[in-house]
């Protein structure tokens, strides 16, 4: 593979109940899995505001991302770029890519618009939640990862079912449950997390 100069954004200071669930988590822990080494741009309050960012960034949040050939924006954009140039984590062929990228797409979009709301208390998200992971129980049937070994895939969606980990609805979902586990106990997980937590700097507060 060619030389990468991997670059992405990151905060440099969040509340504390916001320590860990920043989404700059998806692709530190895509890089950990592939062993690329990266670097991050902290910003401080205020700064993904710049325009210098927004050309980066258009919202003005993170992460973005950057490798000296391809600038992206969106974590799943992100983790397909990463999964892509990662003999560890691309598919066996363009059938298995193909169905890495669906199951990116359903963590972000099926899942995490109703586990959103699950965790905003609001009407109909339990209901909602139990079907989608009925029907990923299903899916996952007796495999341990959603394609046929660890991909990004598997990445986007520990990281949406993790903002659900500690409710009921998940405990009744034991296959999920247990795919869930395996998942956060990788090696690499741990490493993304505590890296994110090495980046906030208390000194930069607003």
């Amino acid at each position: 593979m060619p030389d990468f100069d991997f670059h992405v954004s990151a905060f440099a200071w969040v509340p504390e109940t916001s320590r860990g669930w920043v989404k700059c988590l998806r692709p530190r822990w895509a890089f950990e899995e592939a062993g690329f080494a990266y670097r991050t741009t902290r910003l401080g309050p205020g700064e993904g505001g710049s325009d210098g960012y927004r050309a980066w960034q258009p919202f003005g949040m993170v992460p973005a991302y950057d490798d000296g050939r391809v600038r992206l924006f969106e974590s799943g954009a992100i983790l397909l770029r990463i999964g892509a140039l990662s003999d560890r984590l691309r598919g066996w062929d363009d059938a298995e890519e193909a169905t890495i990228a669906s199951w990116v797409f359903a963590a972000l979009n099926t899942f995490e618009t109703h586990t959103s709301r699950l965790t905003d208390g609001l009407p109909g998200a339990v209901e909602a939640v139990s079907r989608r992971l009925e029907a990923l129980e299903a899916a996952l049937g007796d495999r341990e990862w959603l394609v046929e070994r660890f991909s990004v895939a598997d990445i986007a969606m520990a990281t949406v079912l993790r903002e659900i980990g500690e409710t009921a609805v998940l405990r009744r979902h034991a296959g999920v449950s247990a795919y869930l586990a395996r998942c956060l106990a990788r090696p690499a997980f741990d490493r993304a997390l505590q890296a994110q937590f090495a980046d906030f700097d208390d000194s930069r507060v607003a």
